[in-house]
């Protein structure tokens, strides 16, 4: 066999998600040939196309002689069929790694730096190991006023932009997060959107928590929506609720909140960066955004938040964008439901005005959009929840909802877990605290968000007299495994429902 730098392209079928793997033999001519070991960086090209991977040795004889295997993700992106030919060598040093390791030692960063960083990451040049680096280094409020400034700036030039293009006010809403169950998302934009207010709203899925707003709608209606569609249904609908990641919209974000994900990490700068970046590149001119603040939610104190609305305003005027905080109650969760379904439930018995509809989150999405409507038309927020109050009772929010997911695609039936378990009091008390951060956890635990009906309705909220063997909530999961897992971290760790004996 003549030992050149080709090799003939080999599906593994194995997801590696967003990062790029290729897969050679261990006794691979090019393994020994070029010098090229496990965790290497390979450029892989064919037909004009390239790509930067890592490269796993596979030893048992699993990959045919002469042939690379390929990720799924490496293989979608070569856009290459079984067999074809590709040539494989050395990646080129990554020079904005440099910049890395530069912010590692404490230094500050300029534009341009953070600009390459940003390119190389959505380019798929860095390895998740560096991605994760990156993202340490941001962490921990190690972003200065400018630098957050320009993470956000080469964020949104790293993908496409709308641009509603007739100088209209296009309107956004968004919640930090740290509270299960706060979903209230889908009703802001069906009130404001049904008060006049263009919205086309595209939210991420879940990095830390149960369900993100996204993946509340997607078992609602469809929102893979690219943007001639979401251009669409905006048209129809005055407003859309998709999800952010099916577009090419600030696409280095995606790749940074996959690694967040898996390091449970949501550092200040890169937070800042990551909402702001996805509002401008929709296209939106004018933003609320809402903190909340309690000791087990993301924001913990009342310093911490008003730093970080200092930061979002700041950062939001320094990039064209009109942004509005609004410091609301983290104490505990919001609405009953927590989890894709749960919460969706909760949204739809808001919206149909249903008996027993979680008045908290009602009152949640009633005080947040009369903020929008403050900031369309100056008119105060007591004009302002007044008018949201009426167009959700008089049924216009409910029939605008129905106007967007009918745009989207149609509303979906909400699947039912296979498998419940309810938990009950332990005695007798009043519940005087709910751990946000446990509670999320054994949600996720139970199997949610990949699992859209897993996840816990809760029976009882902050400030409930509850009776020994008094249901505390009910927890839903796909598997037995998932219930038995995600009981044993309930009964094993400090108590997330905080019972206070009467006296």
């Amino acid at each position: 066999m003549n030992y050149t730098n080709e090799l003939k392209a080999f599906p593994m079928g194995i997801d590696t998600h967003q990062e790029l793997v290729v897969y050679m033999r261990d006794d691979c001519h090019l393994c020994r040939s070029e010098g090229f070991v496990a965790s290497n960086r390979l450029n892989v090209s064919c037909g004009g196309r390239s790509i930067i991977a890592v490269l796993n040795v596979v030893y048992g004889g699993h990959i045919p002689h002469g042939h690379v295997g390929l990720s799924i993700s490496a293989l979608e992106r070569l856009r290459v069929r079984p067999g074809t030919l590709l040539t494989i060598k050395h990646a080129p040093p990554i020079r904005s790694l440099a910049s890395v390791r530069k912010k590692v030692f404490g230094h500050t960063l300029n534009g341009r730096e953070i600009e390459a960083i940003i390119n190389d990451v959505t380019a798929h040049r860095y390895s998740d190991i560096e991605i994760a680096a990156f993202l340490s280094v941001c962490a921990g409020g190690r972003l200065s006023l400018t630098e957050i400034t320009d993470l956000t700036r080469a964020m949104v030039t790293s993908g496409e932009r709308l641009d509603w293009g007739d100088g209209r006010r296009i309107y956004d809403k968004h919640c930090i997060g740290g509270l299960p169950g706060n979903r209230t998302t889908p009703l802001v934009v069906a009130i404001c959107s049904a008060g006049g207010l263009v919205m086309p709203k595209t939210s991420s899925r879940a990095i830390t928590s149960p369900a993100g707003t996204a993946d509340t709608m997607d078992a609602l209606t469809h929102v893979d929506l690219g943007v001639a569609d979401i251009r669409r249904v905006v048209e129809e609908a005055g407003a859309c609720l998709a999800w952010g990641g099916s577009m090419n919209l600030s696409p280095a974000d995606d790749l940074l909140i996959r690694i967040e994900r898996a390091l449970e990490l949501d550092g200040e700068g890169q937070l800042i960066a990551s909402v702001l970046s996805k509002k401008i590149a929709a296209g939106s001119t004018h933003v609320l955004i809402d903190i909340p603040v309690g000791p087990t939610a993301k924001v913990r104190s009342q310093p911490e938040a008003e730093r970080l609305q200092s930061l979002l305003v700041e950062v939001g005027a320094a990039c064209g964008l009109s942004v509005r905080c609004v410091i609301t109650d983290g104490q505990g969760p919001v609405g009953r439901g927590i989890g894709p379904v749960e919460e969706a439930r909760d949204v739809l018995a808001v919206l149909q005005r249903a008996d027993g509809a979680p008045a908290d989150l009602r009152d949640r999405a009633l005080e947040l959009a009369s903020h929008l409507f403050d900031m369309a038309d100056g008119q105060g927020l007591e004009a302002g929840r007044e008018r949201a109050r009426l167009i959700l009772e008089d049924g216009r929010a409910w029939a605008q909802f129905q106007r967007i997911v009918a745009a989207q695609g149609g509303l979906k039936t909400l699947p039912r877990a296979l498998y419940t378990h309810e938990e009950l009091a332990p005695r007798d008390g009043t519940v005087g605290a709910i751990d946000n951060r446990r509670l999320a956890k054994l949600a996720k635990l139970a199997g949610a968000p990949a699992s859209k009906a897993a996840g816990l309705r809760l029976c009882v909220g902050l400030g409930d007299q509850v009776t020994a063997g008094q249901p505390l909530f009910q927890l839903f999961s796909e598997s037995a495994g998932e219930r038995d897992y995600a009981l044993e971290y309930y009964t094993s760790e400090q108590p997330i429902f905080s019972l206070v004996s009467e006296r």
